[in-house]
């Protein structure tokens, strides 16, 4: 009688710890499935916060002055998307004219096709009316386009840059480029967040991203003719865009941030096209 009760007390038991180890390894692999299908768009928000913020490319034109101009870019929220997309708007200006933007775009963030091996999607999209968004971002939220308004005005499609976690012991936190064919040449679609430059025969053009862990942004847009050989850009290395310090009064009487000299703008004239879209 009592091996009996024994043998079914150590039955029961036995019994419980299985149905416990199914518990945690359902358990195990719901949160598995969970949080593959939340990484994706974690990705896609980690990229989005990464990116808005004012930076400059301040320090760079301090060490190579005669290749890089000391240029604003600056990014914020501006919408989401019923898929969860993040829409952000994008403007760029020389430091001495932030109230001048020479380049507006929207930018939607999602996170990359199942069929395409990589973790963020950026791509840019034209405004309709660019002189309604100059600004938006240093505006009070009032008295900007409101939500609504902003899917409305999302217009033509025209680069895509395919963003992918860094390996580990790397700088970056994302870096990816466009198709190794480019994008075809138009002063509408090249450069992705750089300022403009002139065709000068380029019949295609790329874009490289990478986003770092201390804030910064570096783009290199390049363009190139038929024969493959590089026709504008930037030859010695991306723009590096810094997170604007906190403050900014030592760098008041910087020459780098007065007007620049005649032949300065001749060069700039020689080298950018103003982008009015």
């Amino acid at each position: 009688m009592g091996t009996d009760s024994d043998s079914g007390g150590g039955g029961s038991r036995a019994r419980g710890w299985v149905l416990k180890a199914l518990v945690l390894f359902g358990g195990a692999l719901v949160l598995k499935r969970l949080r593959k299908a939340t990484t994706r768009w974690d990705h896609a928000r980690a990229v989005a916060e990464a990116l808005s913020g004012e930076k400059f490319s301040r320090e760079q034109a301090r060490r190579d002055p005669d290749n890089y101009f000391n240029i604003r870019m600056l990014m914020c929220p501006a919408t989401e998307m019923v898929d969860g997309s993040r829409v952000l708007y994008f403007e760029q200006a020389f430091w001495r004219s932030p109230q001048k933007p020479f380049r507006q775009r929207f930018y939607m963030v999602k996170p990359c096709p199942k069929e395409i091996k990589c973790d963020v999607e950026l791509s840019s999209y034209a405004i309709r009316d660019v002189e309604e968004y100059k600004n938006f971002c240093d505006r009070p939220k009032d008295q900007r386009p409101q939500p609504e308004e902003v899917i409305e005005d999302i217009a033509e499609h025209l680069t895509t840059i395919h963003l992918s976690r860094c390996e580990r012991g790397k700088r970056c936190l994302y870096e990816g480029s466009t198709p190794p064919d480019g994008f075809p040449n138009s002063w509408k679609q090249c450069c992705f967040l750089q300022s403009g430059y002139q065709q000068n025969g380029a019949t295609y053009c790329t874009s490289e991203l990478a986003i770092y862990k201390n804030g910064e942004v570096h783009t290199w847009d390049r363009g190139y003719d038929d024969e493959g050989n590089q026709v504008w850009g930037a030859r010695g290395g991306p723009y590096e865009f810094k997170p604007a310090p906190s403050s900014s009064v030592d760098d008041m009487f910087s020459p780098l941030n007065f007007a620049p000299t005649l032949s300065l703008e001749k060069k700039m004239e020689g080298s950018f096209v103003i982008d009015e879209q």
